[in-house]
């Protein structure tokens, strides 16, 4: 049994739900421990892309079990949305397979709204949120007046969750001109919605204790990229969970010891949506280059990404703050026809050198990128799955990105099919 942890070492969009149903061929268990369905993932499998927001990637594989745990935030009509348009691309999901925990906390209609008010009405310093309603749903969790996936088993708790959060909701609402929360209208939405996910919730905890007890393989995914963690993250342009490996834990009511690898996912550069400081974004062609052949549009958001080179001292700042173990380095295909790759090996502040990112969002701000220069390498490597059958030039990139960070490569990838995956080392070996 090896239970295997994989989160995002960049600002998300690294290609985790590939590499999630990639490794799903060797686990028994599919879990997602944080964030909501602002996360995207893009899965193409056999020329079909699978698009996700909320289910874990694993579901596209049969007799896999999926589990969404107490730490993601639900969209019960996301969920449901979900769920519809893979049965209809014949994916069978039933409460075998997919589970969410009793314990989650769910997002209404009035959450959306409260993330959108917000950001129109400071433009000038937005965070850039998906506005799905991710931030004000935690913020009810944490003010202990959430409705819990759970609470859709009694009206009666329903109905005092509703008033409890329009209690909280309305003056805002009114603050910014808007009309109050229809209480009788959500509650009836729900008990609509509920009739159809009822049949997925459970104490997913025993099942996930079962399951280490019977000796069966755990992947935990990972949502967003551990840059936009709301502790370590480039606060306040941040995601509103934590986004580091050891989330997995109390995201999924699984215990810290059960907890055995952790694979830090990483594109061969770096991208970022929304705002928030960059210190190795590009403005030129190399900018547009990038984006163009690494397609760089938000799953969720539709956004274009901002588009850089690799910055090995955030990596290896997350990579020791998360405790990631081996690195996956995706979309090593982009940077074909480079003549030239540029690092980021360390940041000049002012009169100072630094080897770390730091805390103050000015200081992150007025880092400038110190960089260090490879050869790019000749031919393609798009499909390549073998280590020897890359380029050397290509091999090279990679160990020199290695030695920045200091962990190895378990995994690299060369497209965004299923196969075309370069196994180093299996994280469950």
């Amino acid at each position: 049994m090896v239970n295997v942890v994989l989160v995002g070492s960049q600002w998300g969009d690294e290609g985790k739900g590939k590499l999630v149903d990639w490794l799903s061929s060797q686990a028994d268990v599919i879990v997602r421990f944080q964030g909501g369905h602002n996360a995207g993932h893009t899965i193409v499998i056999d020329k079909d892309t699978y698009k996700l927001s909320l289910l874990p990637s694993g579901i596209v594989r049969p007799e896999k079990v999926c589990i969404i745990g107490n730490g993601v935030v639900v969209d019960l009509w996301k969920l449901e949305e979900e769920i519809e348009s893979l049965k209809l691309k014949g994916i069978k999901i039933n409460s075998e397979n997919l589970k969410v925990a009793d314990n989650a906390s769910l997002i209404l209609p009035f959450h959306k709204d409260l993330d959108s008010i917000r950001e129109d009405s400071n433009k000038k310093n937005n965070i850039g949120t998906t506005r799905r309603g991710i931030g004000p749903a935690y913020e009810d969790k944490v003010g202990r007046r959430s409705l819990r996936a759970g609470d859709l088993r009694d009206p009666e708790m329903i109905k005092k969750r509703i008033n409890l959060m329009a209690l909280h909701h309305n003056p805002l609402r009114a603050h910014f001109g808007q009309s109050l929360i229809d209480e009788e209208k959500v509650y009836n939405d729900l008990l609509k919605i509920s009739l159809k996910i009822l049949p997925y919730i459970c104490p997913v905890w025993r099942y996930l204790s079962d399951s280490i007890k019977n000796k069966k393989n755990i992947l935990f995914e990972g949502a967003q990229g551990a840059l936009l963690d709301i502790d370590y993250g480039t606060y306040p342009y941040v995601t509103s969970s934590n986004t580091l490996a050891g989330y997995a834990s109390v995201g999924s009511g699984v215990g810290v010891h059960n907890l055995n690898y952790v694979l830090g996912i990483t594109k061969a550069y770096t991208t970022r949506v929304g705002s928030g400081p960059f210190p190795t974004e590009l403005f030129d062609k190399n900018f547009e280059r990038l984006a163009q052949k690494g397609h760089e549009i938000g799953t969720v958001t539709g956004r274009p990404r901002r588009c850089g080179w690799f910055d090995s001292v955030l990596v290896r700042q997350i990579t020791e703050i998360s405790g990631i173990n081996g690195l996956a380095l995706t979309k090593l295909d982009v940077l074909d026809g480079f003549d030239e790759i540029k690092v980021c090996t360390k940041y000049k502040l002012e009169d100072r050198f630094l080897d770390y990112f730091p805390n103050s969002i000015d200081e992150q701000s007025k880092v400038e990128p110190v960089y260090e220069s490879i050869k790019g390498w000749k031919g393609s490597v798009r499909g390549v799955r073998s280590w020897k059958d890359l380029p050397k030039g290509a091999q090279d990139y990679v160990k020199f990105l290695e030695h920045l960070v200091g962990i190895n490569a378990d995994l690299v990838t060369t497209s965004p099919e299923r196969e075309d995956t370069i196994l180093i080392r299996s994280p469950f070996s």
